[in-house]
């Protein structure tokens, strides 16, 4: 059963989807409007914070500590520090180079910037390596870290590959192995303007994070409510102006049920007290109307049907006398066919059709071979036996077009339509079909069903439906002397 989807289902179902579209749309809106606005003050902060420590920085110490911590005296020192969890051995090297105070000095920079900031998680100092490099090496960390790590390579997070430090970072706000972060970076240079080192600063996210998740939450709950309030007024007066009167105009309209002699109340006329002055009103006076004018029409119509029927009567069985004797007078007796009579009457009509331009038709002659030796040496009941079945083969072939018993074995037929433009096929199909019933020696004679054909078509040189006859006449003749001959 096909299932049925009423106005009533389709107003309830577009006006909850408009409601829920406007509520949760307007809801995400704020929620990324809000959210964009949070992003970019954090990531403003995260920055601004980067560059204010930057212009802080000791730029020539933090190039000599950067040469030193590259030597691969440093590297093997820092190593095998970092392998014995032993930072004295870098501090002592740190000394040896003059650099440890300062290393003190700077760091604890570091830590009081972040001190004074509160929302500053992380604070450092990277050396970036190229655009195609994966790792960043460390220099200073405000975090309470063995200074072995000074000098340590570590990957860059994937956000950040493929990036130029030479050139601005844009902040990114990402949720990695440390929670969630805005990440910002600032670069130092010196008095040349070549690339020394990079600050980093990490804003902590955590709470920005679970307070717009706070938020989106408010506005799904604030959503949810006034979907509610506002579906249910929705629903109240889409019921009221559309579905009721609607409803009660179907329902009057399914008990109108008209038969001949009703009158308006038997027959079911609608009557639904309609309140509203609109559309749904203009609906119901004119359905109304129409279902009256139908009572009436067909009140009319029965009196007129049955005075009609009165004398139809009379006038059937005369025409009964008449057509019986029209169909004996233009029918073959022995075949079926349309006889010489009815042949004539369609020459004429196809003459009249020439007149009027219509001029593709073709003409099929057929004529009945052996017929004289079948009747000759078995009867004639053999004979008519032989007539009707040749008779039969020829229609079948051309089962589309009049065919005519014009003579004791020859059989006109008129090809028009598909038979006409199919006619070079036919023919084939026909001297086959001949051919196999005349070879068939495991019948009786009078069932070796054979005949000659002969076919033309009308062209603009021919006057007449009688010069198409001769042609195919004269084919017909010409075949038919080739079977004797072949015989």
């Amino acid at each position: 059963m096909r299932f049925r989807f009423t106005i009533e289902k389709k107003m309830y179902v577009f006006v909850t989807a408009m409601v829920l579209i406007a509520a949760f749309g307007v809801a995400a809106l704020s929620y990324f409007i809000t959210a964009d606005q949070l992003e970019r003050f954090d990531k403003r902060i995260t920055l601004d914070s980067a560059k204010n420590y930057a212009s802080l920085t000791d730029v020539e110490y933090l190039k000599r500590l950067k040469e030193v911590v590259l030597s691969d005296e440093y590297g093997q020192l820092r190593e095998q520090a970092e392998a014995e969890d032993d930072e004295e051995r870098v501090i002592a090297y740190l000394k040896e180079k003059g650099l440890w105070e300062q290393y003190e000095a700077e760091r604890a920079k570091l830590r009081s910037y972040v001190k004074n900031i509160s929302d500053i998680k992380y604070l450092y100092i990277v050396v970036w390596g190229d655009s195609d490099s994966r790792y960043n090496m460390y220099l200073l960390d405000a975090d309470d870290v063995p200074v072995y790590e000074t000098g340590l390579y570590e990957e860059r997070e994937k956000e950040f590959l493929g990036v130029d430090a030479r050139q601005e970072i844009e902040p990114t706000i990402s949720n990695g192995d440390w929670g969630w972060l805005c990440s910002a970076y600032a670069p130092v240079y010196d008095s040349t303007g070549e690339l020394i080192c990079t600050v980093g600063c990490d804003l902590n996210m955590e709470d920005v994070i679970s307070n717009r998740n706070t938020l989106f939450l408010y506005l799904i709950i604030t959503a949810v409510i006034l979907t509610g309030v506002i579906l249910a007024v929705a629903v109240v007066f889409v019921h009221k102006t559309i579905v009721r009167p609607i409803t009660r105009l179907t329902e009057g309209m399914k008990r109108f049920d008209p038969d001949e002699g009703m009158d308006h109340e038997k027959a079911g006329v609608i009557t639904v007290d309609v309140k509203s002055n609109d559309e749904i009103r203009d609906i119901y006076e004119e359905t109304r109307s129409m279902q009256i004018r139908i009572i009436d029409h067909i009140n009319s119509i029965t009196q007129m049907r049955r005075e009609k029927e009165r004398v139809e009567d009379v006038v059937r069985s005369k025409e009964e006398e008449i057509g019986a004797i029209s169909q004996k007078a233009y029918r073959d007796s022995l075949t079926g066919v349309g006889n010489k009579t009815a042949y004539t009457e369609k020459m004429k009509a196809l003459d009249a059709g020439i007149g009027m331009g219509e001029t593709e038709f073709a003409i099929v002659m057929l004529d009945i071979n052996n017929l004289k030796t079948v009747n000759d040496t078995y009867g004639h009941t053999a004979g008519d036996l032989y007539i009707k079945g040749c008779c039969r083969i020829f229609c079948e072939v051309f089962k589309h077009s009049p065919v005519y018993r014009i003579g004791g074995d020859e059989f006109a037929a008129v090809l028009t339509g598909g038979d006409f433009r199919e006619r070079s096929a036919k023919l084939e199909e026909l001297t086959r079909r001949f051919a196999e019933a005349e070879g068939n020696t495991g019948v009786d004679r009078w069932f070796r069903f054979s005949a000659s054909a002969g076919i033309a078509e009308f062209t603009p040189e021919d006057k007449d439906s009688e010069a198409v006859f001769k042609r195919a006449d004269q084919l017909m003749y010409e075949n038919k002397q080739r079977h004797k001959k072949g015989r």
